[in-house]
């Protein structure tokens, strides 16, 4: 090991603290962490000179690969102009471009109006509490109940929290944040009395967290009538799901389904900036008119950083110049057809789960973190959920990228001491 990579990580363990990480194992004197210095493309380097495809896109962020020179030029630009100004009471011209761009993904007289926060949680706390305080400006804030959906992930802030269904990440905090009912389905739904409901959250097409586990086609649609029916709102947490990943833009535009609200960030800056969106209706908008008192007391002090516009203008520019969404059908194929032999080859892959360029390889009980870690001696970084493998690589990746990251997976199952073959 080299003494600068020695160096980091002796103050990363003596003062760091890692998300979603148990400490003691994190600073195991054996425990050894990959320290990443570089990126460029879909490539990641560690700093002992050790190249890896990044398989999980550094955590479902990034999206035309890293270091990629339109959207370093554009930082670069805004950066000598200005780095951060306030949003509260003043503009800057990137901001209402970005919003307008925004908009301009849906129909007009749907989704109108964008509010921009710092992070997935915050775009799913905007939705939260605007639509609380629509209920309440306009006759019924006796409707303050959330419904979510079991095993599903909205962050980590408390209101966001309170609508998660992982046990392990949540369960501690159940009842300190807002009325939320879980359901597994639309059926089971419709057995719920809506007088009381505010919203229903849901990630569309595919939930994240759990094992990326795609929803039944038709699912949004008959969700979006029955919230139509009782007056429901709906709120679509596209956080994961959008810019991409599951072959078109956003995932509602699948089933051609618009939200009242619809909460972005990942994947808005292309993955280089902590940014994040919830665009919301006319109708929506129009009840915090008139009076001070109806104003949205809610926001952040690096809300619509200049920065972080600069780079997600630069992203969504990318997606026509390099026909980005027309090249996804290709490579999504190829990717169904390698995880289907990967499948067929190897006893120790119990399922695969894939929308778009999201994929899910669940693997038997406590293989997972493993072949993980064998992985990245084939070339392939990547985090399970449980003993499911995510693969959900940047959309620049071409078809020898898929073949590699599939190839370091069945390797590293290969590898595996007999007894782990053997549970």
């Amino acid at each position: 090991m080299r003494d600068d990579t020695r160096q980091w990580i002796e103050a990363d363990k003596r003062h760091a603290w890692h998300p979603f990480t148990p400490q003691d194992a994190w600073t195991d004197p054996a425990h050894e962490p990959l320290v990443i210095v570089r990126g460029e493309g879909p490539w990641l380097w560690d700093s002992e000179g050790r190249r890896y495809l990044d398989g999980n896109s550094s955590i479902w962020t990034n999206i035309h690969g890293h270091a990629h020179p339109s959207i370093n030029a554009a930082i670069r630009d805004q950066l000598g102009r200005i780095a951060h100004s306030s949003y509260l009471g003043f503009a800057h011209p990137l901001a209402g471009e970005l919003a307008e761009k925004l908009c301009s993904f849906f129909p007009a007289g749907t989704l109108e109006r964008v509010f921009f926060s710092d992070d997935g949680s915050t775009a799913i706390e905007v939705a939260m509490k605007m639509s609380l305080q629509f209920r309440m400006q306009t006759g019924h804030a006796e409707r303050r109940g959330f419904i979510a959906f079991a095993d599903g992930y909205h962050g980590d802030t408390l209101g966001a929290a309170s609508l998660g269904g992982v046990s392990r990440f949540f369960e501690r905090f159940r009842g300190m944040g807002p009325e939320v009912g879980f359901v597994r389905s639309v059926e089971e739904l419709e057995t719920k009395d809506p007088a009381g409901i505010n919203a229903v959250v849901i990630e569309p097409l595919i939930q994240g967290v759990n094992e990326m586990r795609p929803w039944p086609a038709g699912m949004l649609r008959a969700l979006r009538a029955w919230c139509d029916r009782h007056g429901v709102l709906l709120i679509l947490d596209e956080v994961m799901t959008g810019f991409g990943r599951t072959g078109t833009l956003f995932a509602c535009q699948r089933e051609g389904v618009i939200p009242d609200f619809l909460c972005v960030a990942k994947g808005l800056t292309g993955g280089y900036l902590p940014m994040a969106a919830t665009l919301t209706t006319g109708r929506i908008y129009d009840a915090f008119r008139g009076p001070a008192e109806n104003a949205f007391y809610y926001g952040h002090s690096f809300t619509a950083n200049p920065l972080g516009c600069a780079a997600a203008l630069a992203s969504l520019s990318l997606f026509e110049s390099e026909r980005v969404l027309e090249k996804l059908p290709a490579k999504a194929d190829h990717l169904a057809g390698l995880l289907s032999r990967l499948q067929a080859d190897r006893d120790e892959v119990v399922d695969v789960r894939q929308c778009g360029l999201v994929a899910g390889i669940e693997l038997r009980t406590g293989l997972g973190a493993e072949v993980c870690l064998k992985a990245r001696d084939h070339g392939l970084l990547t985090r399970p959920i449980r003993d499911t493998l995510v693969l959900m690589p940047p959309l620049c990746v071409e078809t020898e990228h898929l073949d590699l990251a599939v190839d370091a997976i069945r390797s590293a199952i290969r590898s595996l001491p007999p007894a782990a073959e053997l549970r």
